[in-house]
């Protein structure tokens, strides 16, 4: 299956980007998988908890992205792919993996999407998800804490520690590749339809 149209979708933490590639791809039913750049982060089975907690995972480094290349490169082929998962609890890549099969859409999301440029080169459209950083932080406590099991502390220590710079370094530069970008949040019900009715002519 060579007429894979691959669709990376980027952002800032917290900015709404997996609501708006869930939303697309939902729009687009059967015809689109949705792979998450996370998925992706480097197992280290060699550190213990207390040296994961504090690693910088909103480097590109954190990421094993030269993985995904190849996955998204096997999927473009026509094959199935297993790829990784991650327990954000334990700081760690988990020990199951996810069946992915081609399909006619592949939405990859993530911070970093569009700032590596092997990524970039492979992708058919690229969308930046642009949200104010007050926003962002604040949806990232709330989903941290209630999904991750995070503390507070721990999440507002994090956000000033690596989250900010790296965002500042590497996210917020990225959004200069973007095909387009969305306003406001990942909520944007305009752009989510425009996107999906594009996609649902790439027959």
């Amino acid at each position: 299956m060579n007429n894979i149209t691959l669709v990376g979708i980027a952002g800032g933490t917290g900015s709404g980007k997996t609501t708006f590639a869930q939303a697309v791809a939902e729009q687009l039913e059967n015809k689109a998988t949705l792979i998450a750049h996370d998925n992706y982060y480097r197992a280290h089975d060699d550190l213990i908890y207390d040296q994961r907690v504090v690693l910088n995972y909103d480097h590109p480094d954190a990421y094993e992205t030269s993985l995904l290349i190849k996955h998204l490169i096997e999927l473009k082929q026509g094959r199935s792919v297993e790829i990784p998962t991650y327990d954000f609890a334990l700081h760690n890549r988990a020990a199951h993996t996810i069946t992915i099969h081609p399909s006619p859409v592949i939405i990859v999301e993530g911070i970093l999407i569009l700032a590596d440029e092997r990524l970039r080169d492979l992708l058919d459209i690229k969308v930046f998800v642009d949200v104010e950083a007050d926003v962002r932080i604040l949806r990232r406590l709330a989903r941290d804490v209630d999904e991750r099991g995070r503390s507070v502390q721990s999440v507002i220590d994090q956000y000033f520690a690596t989250v900010k710079p790296m965002h500042e370094a590497y996210v917020e530069p990225s959004k200069r590749f973007a095909d387009f970008i969305v306003p406001a949040n990942g909520s944007n019900i305009v752009a989510q339809q425009l996107l999906a009715s594009y996609l649902q002519r790439q027959d």
